[in-house]
This record gives C-alpha cells, sequence and structure tokens, in this order.
C-alpha cells in the first residue's frame, strides 16, 4: 500500500473528521491522564483542527482540517522515503510534496511538522480540497521491494478501516485490557458522552478529567458533563 491507495480508500472530509475525534475520545477514556497514541484539538487555531497520532518511536501522522480542506501528512521513521535516509543533506522524497496545492503550503513549513533545520518531517502526504471530489496524492516513484514504501499500510490502519471492532483490537492490543465494544460503537456514532458510558471503558477514569479531554476533542457530552466555566 501507498499515499496511492490511502487517497483512494479514506472516506470524505467530514466523515474522517468525526473517525479521528472518536478515536481520539474512546482513547482519552482509556488513558485519561497518560500519554496516547491518537489525540484530536478542536482549537488548534480559531480556524482549525488537528487530529494527531504518534507511537512514541518517531512515527506519526497530523491532519489538519481547515476551511480550504484537509491536509495529511505521516512519517514512517523507517521509510526508505524518510529525507534522512537518502541524501547527504536532507530533504523529502520527490513526489510527496511537490504537487501540493497553494491552499496547503503553509503546512508543508509548518514548525509542527519540521525538524529543527526546517525540514519537513515527512514520508506520506495527502490532500483534499473542500471542493475536491477525491484525496490526492502527488506522482511518486516508489522504490521496488517495499510492499509498504512510505508507511501508509500502517500508520493510517484505523483511518482505513474505520470501525469500532478494529479500534477495539487496537486497544486490547496497547493498553493489554478488555475494552467494551458497545461503549466503542456509541463513540463511533458521536453519541453524547454521558457517566455511564465512561465507566463501561474505564471505571477507574475520572470524570473531570474526561470531560476536560472531551472539550478539547470536540466531542459532544451530556448536561452533566459539560465542564463549568473557569
Amino acid at each position: 500500500m501507498t499515499a496511492h491507495d490511502v487517497a483512494r480508500a479514506l472516506p470524505d472530509i467530514d466523515s474522517l473528521r468525526d473517525l479521528c475525534r472518536s478515536m481520539a475520545m474512546a482513547e482519552a477514556i482509556l488513558n485519561p491522564e497518560g500519554e496516547r497514541y491518537y489525540s484530536y484539538n478542536s482549537q488548534w487555531s480559531e480556524t482549525e483542527e488537528l487530529a494527531s497520532m504518534g507511537n512514541g518511536s518517531g512515527d506519526e501522522y497530523d491532519i489538519v482540517f481547515a476551511p480550504a480542506g484537509a491536509y495529511i501528512r505521516g512519517f514512517d521513521h523507517e521509510s526508505p522515503l524518510s529525507p534522512y535516509h537518502h541524501d547527504d543533506v536532507p530533504a523529502p522524497w520527490p513526489g510527496v510534496l511537490d504537487s501540493v496545492p497553494e491552499p496547503f503550503q503553509c503546512y508543508v513549513d509548518e514548525p509542527a511538522f519540521t525538524d529543527e533545520d526546517g525540514t519537513p518531517v515527512v514520508t506520506v502526504c495527502v490532500w483534499r480540497e473542500s471542493t475536491d471530489q477525491s484525496w490526492k496524492t502527488g506522482p511518486i516513484t516508489f522504490p521496488e521491494g517495499h510492499p509498504d514504501p512510505d508507511g501508509s499500510d500502517w500508520l493510517f490502519e484505523l483511518l482505513l478501516a474505520p470501525t469500532p471492532e478494529a479500534f477495539q483490537e487496537f486497544a486490547e492490543d496497547y493498553y493489554e485490557t478488555t475494552v467494551d465494544i458497545e461503549a466503542v460503537r456509541r463513540i463511533y456514532d458521536l453519541h453524547p458522552l454521558d457517566r455511564t458510558q465512561i465507566a463501561r471503558l474505564n471505571s477507574s477514569a475520572s470524570m473531570e478529567d474526561v470531560a476536560e479531554a472531551a472539550a478539547a476533542i470536540g466531542y459532544p457530552m451530556a448536561a452533566d458533563l459539560v465542564p463549568g466555566p473557569y
């Protein structure tokens, strides 16, 4: 699988945004106080939201949801397309960023997505303008002999299998705990979060911590969970 396959398989922008919020919310309940694999910031800027994945080993992705559309950049540190694997001077693999349209050019050099020298930390890039009918990526010639040359297959695994069961499998393996599938299904359906739902996923979770996480994610909550003014 490559970025080209991802571009064909991703859902539309609104569906992807809902999926990312659901994944982040479910994990925030399972792990309300620690570092998380999936996160979502509904107030990344005044007009932009950010979904992120980071596995703690240098592999990551970010999805910017903006008025212009959505921009995705992913990085697999073992990928042969890594900027650090093929040149004396680090640079993105040819084609990965060359066709990024003007509305998303600001994200190519976004400090959060580059290293300390300004090199884009990227092996895969996909985007979709709000008026587009499909996701797009650059014309890339991939090295031969690699079944997953840019990391697309595993970086975006839960985005390409957008089901509660896929999240349950991930979470049970990652957190080594039993995950209530019905509670996950309600979150994936964007049911307003309530105390019963939280307890079914994590009986020891602080309701206050989870409510604060839901507010940051922009996930709907029952009235008795909405944090009060500070």
